[in-house]
């Protein structure tokens, strides 16, 4: 069985002076995402790995969430900072292997659009949201339209 917990960075600032790439965190942004990594410790949803965007708002968020569950640092993959939905199944199907339990940290419109493609869960993802998708499978490359079932789904409420 494969599991995927899908995050989208938490709120960013909308405030001039810095690249998209460049954005960071809000103070709020920073609160919510402790605030989601907190619930999943309780709920014991600990993912072995995560994979992150380069982009310091969802590495920042990647940190905070493999900070709060002691984990390794995330793996940057370039590939899912600017993702389309497309690139963005592509990663998945390209995970680790030997890994059955990965979190990705990316961005919207991709991480809503998996997130339906994948469980047809339609669902609102604004920042900082998590939503656990698991799949009777035993490969990613397995993954396809419809596979998964969303077990847990959660959001900020700042």
């Amino acid at each position: 069985m494969k599991k995927l917990l899908l995050i989208r960075h938490a709120k960013a600032t909308q405030e001039s002076g810095y690249t998209d790439f460049e954005r960071p965190l809000t103070d709020k942004g920073v609160k919510g995402a402790e605030a989601m990594a907190q619930h999943l410790l309780e709920k014991g949803i600990i993912p072995q790995a995560f994979v992150t965007s380069p982009a310091l708002r969802t590495h920042t968020t990647a940190n905070i969430f493999t900070d709060t569950l002691k984990l390794n640092e995330s793996t940057i993959i370039k590939d899912i900072y600017e993702a389309g939905e497309s690139t963005l199944l592509r990663v998945i199907s390209e995970l680790p292997a030997d890994q059955d339990f990965i979190a990705l940290v990316g961005h919207n419109p991709a991480v809503a659009q998996v997130l339906y493609t994948l469980s047809s869960a339609l669902k609102e993802v604004p920042p900082g949201t998590v939503a656990l998708i698991e799949f009777d499978l035993d490969s990613w490359q397995e993954i396809y339209e419809d596979s998964g079932k969303l077990t847990y789904y959660d959001n900020p409420k700042l």
